[in-house]
Parts: structure tokens; C-alpha cells; sequence
């Protein structure tokens, strides 16, 4: 008898302390890891809002930047942590849904290590050339590209990222060939594509606004399914290749098994501070879109583009590293 009892006791206890350990939190400061360099887009995001969740929550955020193995010491160590709600960590879709395909062996998984909690931030990246290159167009690049395989240059930020991947996506639509020249960061990209022993590249609008603006680099078009304010004059690829569409993301993650209570409390408070007015003036002007979608939408991105992106890897036959 007393085991028949217990078991239900078991389960009543179980529902009940997530809700009651949601109820005291927080009660001491919340870290949010960020897998990358003092001042990248999610550094600056995460000290912007920090202000705003200290004076909702009313206790200190800790922004730890813990720099790696490409973003993934980061997001390994956010994946080990204890899923208490006091450890988040920043991700974005590099890492997320592309490195998954591209390396043999990741130290976390993507679907399952962890609680998406807010998908913050939108960015679109820009097709770029450089002021020499034979083409101003998607259309006469992608004519170039197919006339001239041997000649065309694209550089990227790495083999199999996000930009190369972009790239690829671009590729496969419009049937073309390119050299790729991978270098391990956008400056040295800039300064390739200025002097033009570069061609052309895609990165992510951010690092490309102060050449774009300065004239030192031709912008062709954004990987926006649409047209963006910022640049209305530019047409997005879509309007040559349909259906083309290679956005990034940036968001807030938990460990797995984080208690829904607090995710969602986590979910409300950053989305609230992503979207007071001078956090959401700050973002925009460094080429982020602030979003504000619930925990489940935020799982659905992540998979949705896991899965798009992996059936892109697979088709154009890339090895893993």
C-alpha cells in the first residue's frame, strides 16, 4: 500500500518544485556566457540589456565572454551548466546550425542540450565587391561566375560558416563556379577586397556599413528575402534567385531541463529590454532587427534552419572537418 502511495507523491513532488524554485528566482546573479570577443553583436546586445534586467529581476547580470574553438568553448560550457536559470549563453545560427553539419564532432547538440529562450536579434548579410571587380549585379556576377570559373573570387571568413554557407546557397540556385579564399576574419577580408586581389564576399551587414558608406567596397544586394531599410536602393538576391533567403540570428539559450517557468520569465524580461527604445535605437544602428518571439518559436527557428541548412551541406557534398 504504502508503495502505491508513493508513487503519485513522487509525481505531485516533481510538478510542484519547479514551480516552487521558480517562484524564489532569481536570488543571485544570472551569468550570460557569450562565446565570442568583447564587442561582437552579442556582446554589445547582452551589455545593453543587462541594465534593464538588473532592474526588473534585481539582481546583476554577468556578461562572461569565453572565447574558443570558433564560439563552441562557449556554448559547451553553457551546455554543462546547471539548469537552474542562472546560466545562459548567446548563440547564433554559425554555430548552431551550420557548424553541426560542417564538423565531424561538436561538444554539444544543438536540438538537445539546450532550452531556447529568446530569439532576440535578426541580421541580414550583404553581398559585396570590390570596387574592381567586373560586375555590379547579382545578374552580371552570376553571368561572370559561369563565363569565367577560374577567375571569380569569393573570400569568407571560414570554411563552412555562415557567410560561406550563404555563399553556397547563392551558388546552387544560380549555377555558377567561384574560387573560394578563406581567411580567418573580416579584416583581412576588407583589406583583400579593397585592394581587389579579391573579388566579391558575403559577411553580415555590420562589419561591412563604415566600407559601404566610405565607398571602399560596392554593395550589390542583402540576403533578406526583402528589401531593407537601411540600404532601400539595394535589391535583395531573391529578386533574382527566388526563394533565396540566408539570414542570421542571435539569441539567448539555457541549459536543457531548465524549468519552463523560468524560461518563460527569462523569455518576457529579455524581450522587454530588446525592445525599450533606446536598446532597440543601439541595435539598428549596428544592422540588427530586434524580434520578440516565445520559446517556442525560438526552438522552431533553430530547427527549421538545422535542417535547411544541413540538406544544403549534404547536397553540395562538404566534407567535414
Amino acid at each position: 500500500m504504502q508503495r502505491l502511495v508513493s508513487l503519485p507523491l513522487f509525481a505531485l513532488i516533481a510538478a510542484i518544485v519547479p514551480t516552487l524554485h521558480a517562484q524564489q528566482y532569481p536570488n543571485k546573479p544570472i551569468r550570460i556566457i557569450i562565446p565570442f570577443p568583447p564587442g561582437d553583436s552579442l556582446d554589445t546586445m547582452s551589455r545593453l540589456i543587462a541594465p534593464k534586467l538588473l532592474e526588473r529581476l534585481g539582481q546583476g547580470i554577468v556578461v562572461d565572454n569565453r572565447v574558443g574553438a570558433a564560439g563552441q568553448l562557449g556554448l559547451e560550457l553553457g551546455a554543462r551548466a546547471a539548469p537552474d536559470g542562472y546560466t545562459l549563453v548567446g548563440g547564433q545560427g554559425g554555430n548552431l546550425v551550420v557548424q553541426p553539419h560542417t564538423y565531424k564532432k561538436l561538444p554539444y547538440r544543438p536540438l538537445s542540450d539546450f532550452a531556447p529562450v529568446a530569439n532576440s536579434t535578426r541580421n541580414f548579410l550583404a553581398l559585396v565587391a570590390s570596387p574592381s571587380a567586373p560586375f555590379k549585379s547579382v545578374k552580371e556576377l552570376v553571368a561572370y561566375g559561369k563565363a569565367n570559373p577560374a577567375k571569380l573570387t569569393f573570400a569568407s571568413n571560414g570554411e563552412g560558416g555562415f557567410p560561406h554557407m550563404s555563399l553556397e546557397m547563392m551558388r546552387t540556385m544560380a549555377g555558377f563556379e567561384y574560387l573560394h579564399v578563406p581567411y580567418k576574419g573580416s579584416g583581412q577580408i576588407m583589406t583583400e577586397l579593397m585592394s581587389g586581389r579579391v573579388d566579391a564576399t558575403i559577411l553580415g551587414i555590420g562589419s561591412l556599413t563604415p566600407f559601404i558608406k566610405s565607398g571602399k567596397i560596392r554593395l550589390i544586394a542583402v540576403t533578406s528575402p526583402t528589401r531593407q531599410e537601411q540600404y532601400p536602393d539595394t535589391p535583395a538576391i531573391a529578386e533574382v534567385l527566388p526563394g533565396y533567403d540566408s539570414r542570421g540570428w542571435f539569441g539567448y539559450l539555457a541549459p536543457a531541463r531548465t524549468p519552463k517557468p523560468i524560461v518563460d520569465l527569462l523569455n518576457r524580461e529579455i524581450n522587454r529590454a530588446m525592445t525599450s527604445p533606446d536598446v532597440k535605437e543601439k541595435l539598428e544602428a549596428i544592422g540588427l532587427t530586434v524580434i520578440s518571439e516565445s520559446p517556442e518559436q525560438f526552438a522552431q527557428t533553430l530547427k527549421s534552419d538545422y535542417e535547411k541548412y544541413g540538406k544544403l551541406i549534404k547536397a553540395i557534398n562538404f566534407q567535414p572537418q
